[in-house]
């Protein structure tokens, strides 16, 4: 349930209805600021020091708790307010008086050196919206030169202070991470939105959510709460056969990366068997550099894989602009399910009504660049290109982007709770193909596929920029993490 957008009016709705029943608005926030505290504590390695932005309704109250609970973990707590502590409203003002901080009026200069810094941002929350007054953008521009200035993470409780679902302001606040309370809010899946949203993560309140909308249809953000059935443990009596025939076809003379960064993904994403179908010219090449758990098989036409045995078949990374016709039979006469990505896009992109004549289930992994030679997107937002394509062609669609966004007609759009700007480099895409693939090869519907593969690249990379960089990692670093995003979605 948490996964279901809300717009704010819903979720104020929402909120209404829980007091109706009794429901404590203490209680809520306490859960509320305890779900923020341990959110920050899980990604600051050590104490520091945490600013805390004030309005004067119960957001404040949430990032007060927070705040209170970062002080017993060692954290120095010091808060900037937007009204004096007697016009904050009666939770709000009540917390205050617990939490002991020391109100600074000028943290820009007044930071030490050397350890870490928390900014919360509790101005608004869901009453958050463009067109700031003049003490309020004095407070959004302070945030955002702070951060600029110590490097400072920026959490956002619910919204960054400036956006709202009519638009954003000049000066909104510019988070790293927006911690949304009960519920994603429609606002923070803007299409201009990203770059002041940053990581979406939701704070779980039991009492709300349970509460929540549930007709069918509305769009979700994926996550473990809804990804973790997708990834049973394992039978110990498991063998090869039980995780799928994967074939991927991929690669060109100077493309022979691409063909080994999808092949191994498929290893890492727990394929049974792999074959990596090449044309013959680059046969040495990629057999010399590939993985030796891949079986590459040197191919003179590409519908050759029709007649292998396979639960799943990749196509598209690096192949490059000839044989089309082979890549367009391959694509329409394969009779399982299929990631159709890269080159084979391109060569589809002229003819995409064969779309509704394939054999078997699709899904396509397009980046904008491809998506606007597939179909028309001038003008559109990013949800209405994926559900206006996908009401007319029976596939599943990945739409990459920095929020990437999953569709099929019958199922809610399914927007992407992870990723780093570190995957902004060429070979991440062709990491998705050989994921997706390989969870495809595992009897997993498409638009799973794309949802979980989309997850666990974004959590990879995550880590991956953790340990290296987001400038950096490489596309091939996501080998090494990709296990332990699927046992975080296994805790």
């Amino acid at each position: 349930m948490a996964a279901v957008i809300l717009t704010a009016n819903e979720m104020r709705q929402v909120e209404l209805a829980a007091f109706d029943k009794g429901i404590d608005a203490e209680k809520l926030m306490d859960q509320a600021g305890e779900g923020i505290a341990n959110a920050i504590l899980e990604r600051e390695s050590k104490p520091g020091f945490c600013v805390a932005y004030l309005g004067k309704g119960n957001n404040a109250g949430d990032a007060i708790v927070a705040g209170s609970l970062l002080a017993k973990a060692g954290w120095e707590i010091w808060t900037r307010q937007l009204v004096l502590a007697n016009d904050l409203q009666p939770l709000p003002k009540k917390k205050l008086q617990l939490l002991g901080s020391q109100h600074v009026s000028d943290p820009l200069s007044g930071l030490p050196k050397g350890k870490p810094v928390v900014i919360l941002d509790g101005l608004l929350g869901i009453g958050s919206r463009p067109e700031l007054n003049a003490a309020l953008k004095a407070l959004t521009r302070e945030i955002n030169a702070l951060r600029q200035c110590s490097s400072a993470t920026v959490y956002a409780i619910d919204l960054p202070t400036g956006l709202g679902e009519e638009g954003i302001d000049p000066d909104a606040v510019v988070a790293d991470v927006t911690l949304t309370i009960g519920f994603p809010k429609t606002a923070l899946f803007r299409d201009d939105a990203t770059n002041c949203v940053g990581r979406i993560l939701v704070v779980d309140l039991p009492e709300l959510t349970v509460r929540g909308p549930t007709e069918p249809g509305r769009a979700i953000l994926s996550g473990p709460d809804n990804l973790q059935q997708l990834v049973p443990r394992r039978s110990f009596d498991s063998h090869k056969g039980d995780y799928g025939r994967v074939g991927l076809v991929a690669g060109s003379r100077g493309f022979i990366g691409a063909s080994v960064l999808c092949s191994e993904a498929a290893v890492r994403a727990g394929a049974g068997l792999i074959s990596l179908y090449v044309p013959e010219e680059i046969y040495s090449l990629v057999v010399a550099t590939v993985t030796p758990e891949i079986m590459v098989k040197p191919t003179r036409d590409f519908r050759t894989v029709l007649e292998d045995r396979l639960d799943a078949l990749g196509i598209g990374p690096g192949l490059g602009s000839a044989r089309r016709q082979e890549i367009l039979d391959a694509v329409t006469q394969f009779t399982g399910p299929m990631v159709v990505d890269a080159d084979a896009l391109n060569a589809l992109s002229t003819t995409v009504a064969q779309l509704k004549n394939c054999a078997g289930p699709r899904l396509l992994t397009p980046h904008p660049g491809e998506m606007s030679r597939l179909w028309s997107t001038s003008g559109k937002t990013r949800l209405e290109i994926v559900t206006e394509f996908t009401a007319e062609y029976p596939a599943a669609l990945l739409l990459k982007g920095s929020r990437t966004l999953v569709g099929q007609a019958g199922k809610s759009a399914a927007y992407n709770s992870t990723g780093s700007p570190g995957l902004a480099t060429g070979g991440s895409g062709d990491v998705l193909t050989g994921v997706c693939t390989a969870l495809l090869a595992r009897s997993i519907s498409a638009y799973d596929a794309g949802r979980l593969g989309a997850w666990l690249c974004g959590r990879a990379a995550e880590l991956a920029a953790n340990h290296f960089s987001e400038e950096s990692m490489l596309p091939s670093d996501l080998f090494a993490y990709l296990g332990s995003a699927f046992r975080e979605l296994r805790s």
